[in-house]
């Protein structure tokens, strides 16, 4: 359509005839005049400029349909939503109005699996520290282990969410512990000092728990500072060797609750490296 037409059709549509009557009149289809009714009302003009950017290939509404979509299936790919909407775009197109809409694809906070007894005894040991000081946090030394995947893929999923929305239930994925090929790093930290970094070639039971990093590393230290251990519930720590091992060597050890918090263990581990 000319400009002249745009106006002039335009000016009916102000005047009060219906789109369907413009289009009849105007001898056009009626998506012609819908889409000139829509351009006005967004833009406040009926001619189209011209622009360097590249046109978009979708509409506003198939935009925030990819929205919706994207945050009632939060692990959804973006290459999947393709198919709903227009052929002609590509995954990378939906990706880029995602983040116009403020939502990012980011690693999903591993959620943990936790019973009501879980729960309890982790209610019960936030209560029995809770009026810790920090002098009394500088005798503890925390250890923990995390595996490095070397030789295959991650596994890692992507969940799309907004800024501030990490811990939501909707971005949590239930954690299942499983092997693979890779290497595993222990560590341990106390207020300002750590240990050495040791790597577990293999898979870590109790006895190597207590021949590689116990005896040789955690014992040493702990006399020579003056500490109490602290490590998580994973088997090889509350293994009877191990439990043994430290009462014979009279190492003082804290009870900790069911699980303890990934970040809360990733980021001892970071600290030390």
């Amino acid at each position: 359509m000319s400009q002249l037409l745009r106006e002039r059709a335009m000016g009916m549509l102000t005047a009060g005839m219906s789109t369907r009557a413009v289009a009849h009149e105007m001898n056009v289809h009626f998506s012609a005049i819908s889409r000139l009714q829509r351009c006005f009302r967004e833009f406040g003009r009926t001619s189209n400029r011209t622009h360097n950017r590249r046109p978009r290939v979708t509409t506003p509404a198939q935009d925030l349909h990819i929205q919706h979509v994207h945050l009632q299936d939060r692990l959804r790919p973006a290459a999947a939503t393709i198919c709903f909407h227009n052929q002609r775009i590509s995954a990378q197109t939906v990706r880029n109005h995602l983040r116009e809409a403020h939502l990012h694809a980011r690693r999903p906070h591993r959620g943990l699996d936790l019973t009501a007894a879980h729960r309890c005894n982790r209610l019960g040991w936030a209560n029995t520290h809770i009026r810790w000081s920090l002098a009394h946090w500088r005798g503890v030394l925390f250890t923990d282990e995390s595996r490095f995947s070397l030789f295959r893929a991650d596994g890692r999923q992507r969940v799309w969410h907004r800024v501030g929305e990490r811990f939501a239930d909707v971005n949590i994925v239930d954690r299942v512990d499983h092997g693979g090929g890779g290497v595993l790093v222990w560590a341990g930290v106390s207020h300002g000092q750590r240990t050495q970094v040791h790597f577990i070639d293999g898979i870590s039971n109790a006895q190597r728990y207590r021949d590689e990093i116990l005896r040789p590393i955690v014992v040493p230290f702990i006399h020579d500072h003056h500490l109490a251990l602290q490590h998580d519930n994973a088997r090889p720590h509350i293994a009877r060797i191990c439990t043994q091992f430290l009462e014979a060597e009279n190492i003082p050890v804290l009870a900790w609750s069911a699980y303890s918090p990934d970040t809360f263990q990733s980021g001892i581990l970071l600290w030390a490296v």
